[in-house]
């Protein structure tokens, strides 16, 4: 991946700096946010299609919002690195609040009823939905691929072996 500095000729987006001022270009960023919505909308639709509380919408928007979390942390990076070469920038910071946000977002799907507990797939997806976000961010896309196909694998074909084991639940 190449990071293009603001003032490189090939990021020269002056016509756009009142709007755009990130080093990627509009397209790139567009790409990767769309990437992390298709992740989402394909493990979403799992969810919706099984009624559970966090489906198609909540997964899209949380891959969404972790893709943009993801290019701002690396844009800040970028951005502190080319105004001091030795410059304390940390952008794993940045992706430990989004991980930690997602979870926060994953634990409110999991609920106790009666003796057993609700939810922890849907939570599950939620919090793979934010790392695949995160993926497409930082423009990981054959990563995500590989990851997606495994997590709806898992949401498929476990769900048919599941039958000839006695549950007591989603999970």
């Amino acid at each position: 991946m190449e990071i293009l500095v603001a003032s490189s000729p090939a990021a020269d987006l002056s016509a756009f700096s009142f709007w755009w001022s990130l080093a990627i270009t509009p397209v790139d960023a567009a790409l990767r946010l769309s990437a992390a919505l298709a992740c989402g909308l394909v493990l979403g639709v799992d969810r919706e299609w099984r009624q559970r509380p966090a489906g198609l919408r909540t997964h899209m928007l949380v891959a969404l919002a972790a893709c943009l979390f993801t290019i701002i942390a690396f844009e800040i990076y970028a951005e502190i690195r080319a105004l001091e070469d030795n410059a304390a920038a940390d952008p794993l910071r940045l992706l430990e609040a989004i991980t930690a946000g997602v979870a926060f977002l994953a634990a409110g799907t999991i609920i106790r009823r009666g003796g057993g507990i609700e939810g922890l797939t849907t939570g599950a997806g939620l919090w793979l939905s934010g790392a695949l976000g995160m993926a497409c961010g930082r423009e990981q896309f054959g990563l995500a691929a590989i990851a997606l196909i495994l997590a709806v694998l898992v949401l498929t074909v476990l769900r048919i072996c599941e039958r000839w084991f006695p549950s007591d639940g989603e999970n």
